[in-house]
């Protein structure tokens, strides 16, 4: 439902010729496994990789920490930093089309009835504040041959594909279990931390160590 709301939301921004190119639910491929995206634009004044969100209450959080909180009816709730998650999807289109990572920008929507509690990035809005924050981009960074490739890479049936849902899924329980490198792409591997606060705690390690440190937690 809050996917849907930004869907509708961002429309006018074809429906108003306004040089913009929308797409809705991709599945791209990462080094582990598929990632999904909630909506991309493709402009003239560059590519915005947007993360929704659907949320009722307070909400806690700033750009660096991993997990933002949600508080309602006096319970409190934890739930991934959307910017984090949304550079995973940044990533994912930067390699699929080949561009810089500086003209592809991050966007958190909270379409919920909720209420930042905390200041906020510039770059997490509100439903309403969204198209304003689009529209606030105004140097031209995509010419019009850009912008045509580009969306034609990205109306690609098999980025849309109702299967890839169920892929995805999959993708998501297998890397549970066996993940791979999000870094890198080679096999992880379970290990235990032998000191500081987290001694005896098991997380995942890239099998690629020393020369990849990237590692996750144990779920």
């Amino acid at each position: 439902m809050g996917e849907r709301k930004v869907q509708n939301k961002i429309a006018k921004l074809v429906v108003n010729q306004e040089g913009y190119q929308v797409f809705n639910d991709l599945t791209l491929d990462t080094p582990d496994g598929t990632t999904q995206i909630d909506h991309i634009i493709i402009s003239p004044f560059g590519i915005f990789v947007i993360e929704t969100k659907n949320l009722t209450g307070w909400i806690f959080g700033n750009t660096n920490q991993k997990q933002w909180t949600q508080t309602i009816y006096g319970k409190k709730y934890r739930f991934q930093n959307p910017l984090h998650q949304n550079y995973k999807h940044i990533k994912a289109v930067q390699n699929l089309l080949g561009v810089k990572e500086s003209i592809i920008f991050s966007i958190a929507v909270f379409v919920g009835k909720s209420e930042f509690k905390t200041e906020m990035p510039s770059n997490v809005v509100e439903l309403r504040d969204l198209l304003p924050l689009v529209r606030s981009h105004e140097e031209v960074i995509l010419s019009d041959q850009d912008i045509e490739a580009f969306s034609e890479e990205l109306s690609n049936p098999v980025y849309s594909d109702s299967s890839n849902q169920s892929k995805h899924i999959e993708n998501l329980q297998n890397n549970l279990e066996n993940p791979i490198c999000p870094r890198c792409g080679k096999a992880m591997i379970l290990r235990t931390s032998r000191k500081g606060s987290s001694t005896g705690a098991e997380f995942w390690g890239c099998s690629g160590f020393p020369v990849c440190k990237a590692t996750k937690k144990c779920q």
